[in-house]
């Protein structure tokens, strides 16, 4: 690992832990009785290192990447041009993270990782593209060890922007055909847990098609060999994609300035687990937001010991698992900041026997 991959991420402190809790337990409830609302509140409280904690000017970050795999049709059912396309979804509002964002009244942002198209310059979206796609991983790696880093550091400069203009929660979400593929090696490799057990459908691979991904996969992570002594970087660069690669360093960044960390779904996941790897002390600073459907998501969730928010049966990604859980965070600091407690209501507490 080079020393260019550092975010110096503090542990959050315990300092406040009992008054936390103190204020938490005096509300006219019993003690634990909302139960994961709770543990919310306790923990946004305690990444804010205050008693009344805030949630200002919630980002969804879509990420978007293609993969050079995906031009051999071997994983996806779906077409490459598909990226693109929904890419322009976004930008004109008609995605499930816009309609979802839209009710939880979350700003939406488009990140050009690495599409294989070349966007108008005006678009309003984010342009930090790396390439043109990532090569294919069966005979190559994804992307050169120098290019994965500056990958991961673009992606901390885009959220360090966001930052810097009042932000502190940044729900991580990610567009790209074949992407799950990425994911699926990335969390075997790290986890160190068969292929079979982490591939799943992605956009729609069934039956035989499902088989075929499988044993392309498969294939490929005997091309290369690698295994979970080696480093994030090195994993990262041989099968993941610019947009994983800008969601490493974007979740480092936020982590790094004491910003929430919205973890959507399959993909972002692998690309915590990536930065996880690098720096262990970022889980605290997270939020697993639901759980997937794609089989490799409860591994990842298992190894990384998460428990997520929501299970919807959702797998779609974009971010739409952080938008659908971000009412939930509402909900338990206004439990917190609002709600009575047993003195200020009048009403009798818990008597000791």
């Amino acid at each position: 690992m080079t020393n260019q991959l550092h975010w110096p991420i503090e542990p959050v402190s315990t300092t406040l832990d009992h008054r936390i809790w103190d204020k938490l337990n005096r509300k006219t409830k019993p003690p634990g009785s909302l139960g994961k609302l709770e543990h919310l509140a306790f923990q946004l409280a305690r990444i804010q290192g205050t008693l009344t904690p805030t949630l200002r000017d919630p980002v969804v970050l879509v990420f978007a990447g293609d993969h050079g795999i995906a031009q051999s049709g071997l994983v996806n059912p779906y077409p490459q041009e598909v990226t693109y396309q929904m890419v322009m979804n976004f930008l004109q509002g008609g995605a499930a993270i816009n309609v979802l964002s839209n009710v939880a009244k979350m700003k939406v942002m488009v990140v050009d990782s690495g599409v294989n198209h070349q966007f108008e310059p005006s678009l309003p979206m984010i342009h930090a593209k790396m390439g043109l796609g990532t090569a294919d991983y069966r005979t190559e790696r994804a992307m050169s060890l120098e290019t994965c880093h500056l990958a991961i550091q673009k992606g901390s400069e885009v959220v360090s922007s966001i930052i810097e203009k009042g932000t502190n929660v940044i729900g991580f979400g990610e567009m790209g055909i074949g992407n799950t593929s990425s994911a699926s090696l990335i969390i075997s490799t790290v986890c160190n847990i068969p292929l079979v057990e982490c591939v799943g459908q992605g956009t729609g691979a069934v039956g035989d098609f499902l088989d075929q991904k499988r044993k392309t996969l498969q294939s490929a992570q005997e091309f290369h060999g690698l295994d979970s002594r080696e480093d994030a970087d090195t994993i990262l660069a041989t099968f993941g994609g610019y947009e994983i690669a800008h969601m490493v360093g974007g979740m480092l960044e936020a982590a790094s300035r004491q910003c929430l960390i919205l973890v959507d779904g399959f993909i972002s996941t692998t690309a915590f687990l990536v930065a996880h790897k690098m720096q262990p002390q970022i889980k605290e600073y997270a939020i697993f937001t639901h759980r997937s459907e794609e089989r490799g998501h409860t591994k990842a969730l298992g190894y990384l010991e998460a428990d997520p928010l929501l299970d919807l049966k959702m797998r779609l990604g974009e971010g739409t698992g952080c938008a659908a859980s971000y009412p939930l965070l509402q909900m338990s600091i206004t439990m917190m900041n609002d709600m009575a407690s047993f003195d200020s209501a009048g009403v009798s507490g818990k008597t000791d026997p």
